[in-house]
């Protein structure tokens, strides 16, 4: 009866009608521009057709629809108050006058109804649930909320308090979860889905009571005790300020709303939720998380991309060479071999190769404990990597990673040895660095088109961002063949080209060497660290100095000073963790450095301020001075911003969507910024520029770039 590119208006038997949703266009279905417009057509048709009895819902993908198209947004975002709370009153019309069709309506959920895709099924007389399937109403996790009738309808369907519980938190929730919560009438297995969802529809088609009845619960007020509402709502606010209420403002604005509406009738209600969704959109965190959202698919997509560019080994890795064991080795040989890629795991000395594979053993076995596998699953794994003090056994693999200790000399004797080893002539080297250069670790190669970096982040287990980083002379199919074994391992890689630090070490510490600049200057390092935390930093810079390493910071801070000499200047004449190191504090690995780490009684480290550290640097900088916070964050994140610029206008990074999604990946940059180019657009490029040249005296590493300063006067953002 209606054939669109987004679904199809089917006549069944007993004069029922099926809504199919069958996006071809996409592999998915979702709520964009598209698929409303032709809902609101097929709906104009099932008003219009007098014989219908019965409307079925259905969806011809895997899925059933996963929300609304986040790619549309920016249009959302950039619309006025007017034009917004009209849009999404159209779209809640939609939906109301689905609800209130003259025919009873079911909806058979087969995979993801989520947002969107779940608002409409509520709007539904029934449901019907697959048993793979998930609903629920994740709008929060992109620091938004429901905007299509989710806070009116859930209430009135399963509850007020477990409503508040699914919305505030966005957890899509199992078939099983749903029934119990009275979400849906019925959970069945795949193959019985339509049948049964058919056979509610014509109950309810012979039901008007039931319809009725269901109907006018979602019209009405919430039946609630007003007393009990009050408990409700109070514990809902607390743990909503629990989350952060600052930086992720969504959950406590949510509260606020059902606390309105679920005391008003539904299109009343409805009128406050497009409101209320109004106001949450124009906050910084749901700019910056639904641009986060965005930007990981970008990330995965040009992986993606990459890896299917060039002729790849991507079939059969059996296995993987990871030369060097050690907590480091053992990590990435644990991490390919739960992947499916089995790991030989090469060294020269028997204890580094029971280091590593006691490393693999400690993961497997918390694995374990977690409930994550079996002891016969991680037996498995381990079976997968294979120790070896043999060159021999490197004959047969054809990707190798390097992960010997952050030494050139040794590295580059090891790469030639490696290479000679194999006599693949195919085979792909990678090199597991942090600050080495990969052009000059290639002129030890005879074959340097076949060499790349590849930069793991410790945990390997648990840091999902890999720098794949292109040297001088590294091919298109060495970068494919290395993106599709970092998608492989189930990392995030993002490639960037060689340059001192690489990219994230190069913009970090910048920003590390902003707060050394700060306490320098008389600040006080803790109160620095508490300041960054607050404004959302996983870790202060100087408790990260410690977790890194001051020995390892030291180092870092040598390879920049030598290769962007201009910018990286030392600290004189004695910078704060030059000093510290000089006295033999190397941070957590020696429980001593800007903080003392004594081991607590389940023998973990615990941070605690130490005295002594307070004494050495009033002796070497002075007592300590109050700095504004505000002067303190922009002396820590106006260094990596700029560096961040540099790099792209270098072409370290292609575009600000991998450059953001490196730092959140790689150092737990905040998600509720979007990244530091979120945070630039956030603050203002002309802003930034000036805070640049406000402090330009400090350090040249504030210095706005004359590339900035154009886009700024443009008006222009880094999206």
């Amino acid at each position: 009866m209606y054939h669109g590119k987004t679904l199809n208006l089917i006549r069944l038997e007993n004069d029922f009608l099926e809504i199919c949703f069958d996006n071809q266009m996409d592999s998915v279905n979702k709520f964009n521009r598209q698929t409303l417009d032709e809902l609101a057509e097929a709906m104009t048709i099932v008003k219009e057709t007098a014989f219908v009895k019965g409307l079925l819902l259905t969806s011809n993908k895997n899925v059933f629809v996963v929300g609304a198209d986040i790619t549309e947004f920016s249009d959302m975002f950039a619309a006025t108050e007017s034009e917004f709370v009209n849009r999404a009153a159209q779209i809640n019309r939609l939906f109301s006058d689905f609800e209130d069709l003259r025919m009873p309506s079911v909806a058979a959920i087969n995979g993801f109804a989520l947002g969107g895709g779940f608002e409409i099924c509520l709007a539904c007389d029934g449901r019907v649930m697959s048993s793979k399937a998930l609903v629920g109403l994740p709008e929060i996790t992109l620091g938004i909320m429901p905007g299509w009738g989710g806070t009116v309808r859930l209430p009135r369907v399963i509850g007020l308090e477990q409503s508040v519980n699914w919305i505030t938190s966005g957890k899509p929730q199992s078939a099983y979860a749903a029934a119990e919560a009275g979400a849906i009438d019925h959970v069945v297995e795949p193959e019985s889905l339509r049948d049964s969802a058919i056979a509610l529809l014509s109950d309810l088609s012979k039901d008007q009571t039931t319809v009725e009845h269901r109907r006018l619960a979602k019209c009405m007020p919430v039946s609630a005790v007003v007393s009990d509402s009050d408990v409700i709502f109070e514990k809902a606010r607390n743990t909503a300020f629990g989350r952060n209420n600052i930086h992720y403002p969504a959950a406590a604005m949510i509260v606020d709303l059902l606390a309105k509406s679920v005391f008003c009738d539904r299109d009343t209600a409805i009128r406050l939720e497009n409101n209320a969704f109004y106001r949450v959109i124009n906050t910084s965190a749901a700019r910056a998380l639904t641009g986060l959202f965005l930007a990981e698919q970008f990330v995965v997509k040009q992986a993606k991309l990459r890896a299917a560019d060039r002729p790849v080994l991507v079939q059969n890795y059996s296995p993987a060479a990871i030369i060097g064991a050690g907590i480091m080795g053992g990590g990435i040989a644990h991490q390919s071999a739960m992947s499916g890629v089995p790991a030989i795991m090469k060294d020269i000395q028997q204890t580094a190769l029971d280091l590593g594979i006691g490393e693999a053993s400690k993961l497997l076995e918390r694995s374990i404990s977690r409930g994550k596998l079996s002891k016969e699953e991680a037996e498995i794994v381990l079976n997968h990597i294979k120790p070896t003090l043999d060159n021999k056994d490197l004959a047969e693999c054809n990707i190798v990673v390097e992960a010997v200790v952050e030494l050139e000399s040794v590295k580059s004797a090891v790469l030639k040895t490696v290479e000679s080893s194999i006599n693949n002539s195919a085979v792909i080297i990678t090199s597991n660095t942090s600050t080495i250069s990969i052009s000059r670790l290639a002129d030890s190669l005879l074959r340097p088109e076949n060499f790349c970096g590849m930069h793991f982040f410790n945990p390997v287990h648990a840091m999902p961002l890999v720098e794949i980083i292109r040297g001088k002379k590294t091919s298109d199919r060495t970068i494919a063949t290395v993106c599709a074994y970092a998608l492989k391992l189930g990392k995030k890689p993002i490639v960037v080209n060689d340059c001192p630090g690489f990219l994230v070490n190069r913009v970090l510490f910048s920003s590390i060497l902003g707060m050394e600049m700060l306490v320098a200057q008389g600040a006080d390092f803790q109160h620095i660290d508490r300041v960054m935390e607050e404004w959302g930093l996983p870790m202060g810079p100087a408790y990260l100095s410690d977790v890194i390493g001051l020995d390892t910071v030291t180092h870092c801070y040598s390879v920049l000073f030598a290769g962007l000499a201009e910018r990286f200047i030392p600290i004189t004449p004695v910078s704060p963790s030059g000093g510290l190191l000089n006295e033999s504090r190397l941070g957590q690995k020696s429980q001593a450095g800007f903080y003392h780490y004594p081991i607590n009684e389940r023998g973990r480290s615990v941070k605690q301020v130490d005295p002594l550290v307070t004494e050495y640097f009033d002796q070497l900088f002075g007592k300590a001075l109050e700095f504004d916070p505000d002067e303190i964050i922009a002396r820590v994140m106006t260094p990596m911003a700029m560096e961040m610029v540099r790099c792209l206008e270098e072409g370290i990074v292609e575009t600000p969507a991998e450059a953001d999604m490196a730092l959140i990946y790689g150092i737990g940059f905040p998600r509720f910024r979007g990244g530091i180019c979120r945070w630039m657009d956030e603050v203002g490029l002309q802003n930034l520029c000036d805070l640049g040249d406000k402090y330009r005296h400090i350090s040249p590493l504030y210095e706005p770039t004359q590339g900035l300063r154009a886009k700024a006067a443009r008006g222009e953002t880094m999206y």
